[in-house]
């Protein structure tokens, strides 16, 4: 038996809602520093998924707060909808 994908048994009100900000907040998002991507998933904790659907912003690596210019902060939540930061490092194609 298959094991569902994420998406399958997320409840449709928070995935309708996280898309919808991902929408709206995507292109200022990709203009923060280290920032490669935006989707919308389950929280990673340690590893592992759990069951909050969350806007997922991939940034090429983390940088402590103190660190960031203030236009390139990621917040934790954007319009109720909690944000999870997912280290990637660099895409290269091939």
């Amino acid at each position: 038996m298959n094991k569902p994908s994420e998406f399958e048994i997320m409840p449709t009100e928070s995935y309708q809602k996280a898309m919808a900000v991902k929408e709206k907040h995507e292109g200022a998002l990709l203009q923060k520093a280290n920032v490669m991507g935006v989707g919308v998933g389950l929280r990673m904790r340690a590893g592992e998924l759990t069951d909050e659907v969350v806007l997922v912003v991939m940034v090429t690596h983390k940088v402590p707060r103190a660190q960031l210019a203030p236009e390139d902060f990621v917040p934790s939540e954007i319009e109720g909808v909690p944000v999870d930061i997912q280290e990637i490092g660099h895409v290269r194609a091939g």
